[in-house]
């Protein structure tokens, strides 16, 4: 393929995607495939000889479209909602034509410096303390993980390094795998797998911090574990917030947290993957105070913010805590500006050592939605969704409501009908989760998902509750 039939065969795929998107909602949600079904399809092998861009691209829809779940549907409410706009799409595409791999100043310029001031324009978007933004010389600063997952594994790690430095400080005697066998991470019982994935990778232990009947974690609840574990000789070094947790979206109270976690010595990461982006709005800011006590702090753009995945926004207060956990400086990757103290070197902020130019998706929808546009996106979503956490009891009658962002609660029978239904359907797509709930000593269930109501359509969903019907509808 030459640049004259790129041009041509380009123009035919923008085409094709706006079609798909602008007429999504007539394709059936959820892929009426059984597991195994692709590989049929293709060939065994790679070929031998070159094919047609005809051949490939009519591919699309014979093979690849009916195992696709589209998460962009109106029907999908499972797991998030995952953000994507135009200008997105085109940054995406321009990421993708420069081609360059940003592991360093010196590799791209343009691909870190454009990073470190996106996410200090976002920073400053959910009015973050000034202490994690970089600046001109500050002492911190932000990074794009591929994942909150990612922000999280870097958290620990970096957390757990200076932990382990500053024991050994104070005494020496204590080997690395001494003290490592000491070292307990925390999080709510609300909080996502990852979070628990991150010890796993990490070999620390780590303890669920009990909620409250909101689903949050409380101070007194915090503290309790603390003192329990200091007293049995194990060393607490890093806990995990959660705001806006992936069953009910519940907000752990960072003012009560923060001054525990700074009094004991202890990393207080912040995750707020699915509900940050929320804070751009000022009426829902205050979901974010106590921040100023965190160390890092994280939110997902690619969930809410018109982002496309992959852009999960990490900030820290101390650059120099990531830096720290994870510098090596082999021959074959220095340069003169490292030392200068006038870039950054994303690299050390990462697991990975290549990462693509995603900033370019930032700067898009940043500009071409503005703060206000994106606001905008925010409040409609809010203002004509699901704004709680709703449950009802055996008897069809509503029991509770929480006041979270979105989430819909169910008991465990009714969640396995929804389920049931709607994937052998095809027509709505769900993911269940669990909470407990203390009413009447039962444990009830959880379907939790974003409900977007469109202007020209009124959208009715049914719950099947022990017999008894609940209809929501706009």
């Amino acid at each position: 393929m030459d640049a004259a039939e790129f041009r041509k065969r380009g123009k035919e795929m923008v085409d094709y995607v706006a079609d798909y998107l602008e007429k999504i909602e007539k394709r059936q949600v959820f892929p009426d495939v059984e597991p195994g079904y692709l590989r049929p399809l293709i060939a065994d092998c790679a070929p031998q000889d070159p094919e047609s861009f005809e051949d490939v691209f009519k591919d699309i829809e014979k093979i690849i479209m009916p195992g696709v779940t589209h998460w962009h549907s109106p029907y999908f409410f499972a797991y998030f909602p995952a953000a994507c706009s135009f200008p997105a799409l085109l940054a995406d595409m321009l990421c993708g034509g420069i081609g360059c791999v940003g592991f360093s100043w010196a590799a791209s310029p343009a691909c870190t410096e454009l990073e470190t001031v996106m996410l200090d324009w976002l920073g400053k978007m959910v009015n973050l303390p000034e202490e994690f933004l970089a600046g001109k010389d500050g002492q911190g600063g932000g990074v794009i993980q591929g994942s909150a997952s990612e922000a999280t594994l870097i958290a620990l790690l970096a957390a757990r390094t200076k932990t382990i430095k500053q024991v050994q400080s104070e005494k020496p005697e204590l080997t690395e795998a001494e003290i490592m066998g000491r070292l307990v991470a925390y999080a709510s019982d609300q909080a996502h797998s990852s979070v628990e994935r991150a010890a796993l990778i990490g070999a620390v232990k780590i303890k669920s911090v009990p909620s409250d009947e909101t689903f949050s974690v409380c101070g007194s609840a915090l503290k309790k574990v603390l003192d329990e574990d200091k007293a049995a000789g194990l060393i607490p070094f890093f806990f995990c917030a959660t705001l806006g947790t992936t069953p009910c979206c519940s907000f752990d109270k960072l003012l009560e947290l923060g001054p525990i976690c700074n009094k004991e010595n202890i990393w207080m990461h912040i995750d707020a993957a699915y509900a940050g982006s929320a804070f751009i709005c000022p009426e829902f800011r205050h979901l974010l105070n106590g921040v100023e006590f965190a160390d890092s702090f994280n939110f997902n753009p690619h969930k809410w913010l018109l982002v496309n995945f992959d852009c999960s926004a990490m900030w820290v207060k101390k650059r120099s805590d990531l830096i720290g956990a994870f510098k090596l400086e082999p021959l074959y990757l220095q340069h003169h500006h490292q030392e200068s103290g006038l870039v950054t070197d994303y690299r050390h902020w990462q697991i990975p050592l290549g990462r693509r130019f995603r900033s370019l998706k930032l700067w898009f929808v940043l500009r071409m939605y503005g703060v206000k546009g994106l606001q905008e996106h925010i409040r409609k979503v809010t203002g004509n969704g699901l704004l709680g956490c709703l449950w009802w009891d055996g008897k069809g009658r509503r029991a509770g409501c929480l006041s979270t962002l979105h989430g819909f609660c169910t008991p465990q029978k009714a969640q396995e009908t929804v389920l049931g239904s709607s994937v052998q359907q095809g027509c709505c797509s769900f993911a269940p989760c669990k909470v407990t709930i203390s009413y009447h000593g039962r444990i009830k269930g959880a379907i939790r998902f974003v409900l977007i109501f469109r202007k020209e359509k009124s959208w009715n969903l049914e719950f099947l509750q022990y017999g008894t019907t609940q209809s929501l509808s706009n």
